[in-house]
C-alpha cells in the first residue's frame, strides 16, 4: 500500500508541480496561455477525479491523495506563476472537490460490489 501512496503522490507531483513549470519554462506568450488552459480546464480536474477514484479503493488509507494533491497544485501555481494569487485558491478547492467527489462515488460503488 505505502507503494501505491508513493508512486500517486509523485505523480501529483509531476502533474501539479512539473507541468506548470515546463508551461513557464518552455512554452512562449499565446500559445502559452493554451497550454495554461488545457492544465487548468483538462488535465488537472481530469487528474483530480483519477486520484480520488483509486483514493476510494482504499478510503481508511488513502484519503489524503485528494488533498495532496490540491495542495501541491497551490503550491505550483503560487510557485510559478503568481504568489498568493487568490484565484489558485478557488482552481485548488474545485481540484479538492473533485477528488472528494471521486473518492466517495468510488467507495460507494466497491461496497456495492461487495455486497
Amino acid at each position: 500500500m505505502k507503494q501505491g501512496i508513493i508512486l500517486w503522490m509523485a505523480a501529483s507531483a509531476v502533474v501539479m508541480l512539473a507541468f506548470p513549470w515546463l508551461a513557464v519554462t518552455f512554452v512562449k506568450d499565446d500559445a502559452g496561455m493554451a497550454v495554461c488552459f488545457l492544465l487548468f480546464f483538462a488535465v488537472n480536474p481530469l487528474y483530480s477525479v483519477i486520484i480520488g477514484a483509486f483514493a476510494g479503493k482504499d478510503i481508511r488509507h488513502l484519503w489524503s491523495l485528494p488533498v495532496i494533491s490540491a495542495a501541491l497544485f497551490l503550491i505550483g501555481t503560487w510557485i510559478f506563476f503568481d504568489m498568493g494569487e487568490t484565484a489558485f485558491i478557488l482552481y485548488a478547492a474545485v481540484y479538492l472537490a473533485l477528488g472528494i467527489a471521486a473518492m466517495l462515488i468510488s467507495m460507494l460503488i466497491k461496497k456495492k460490489m461487495q455486497k
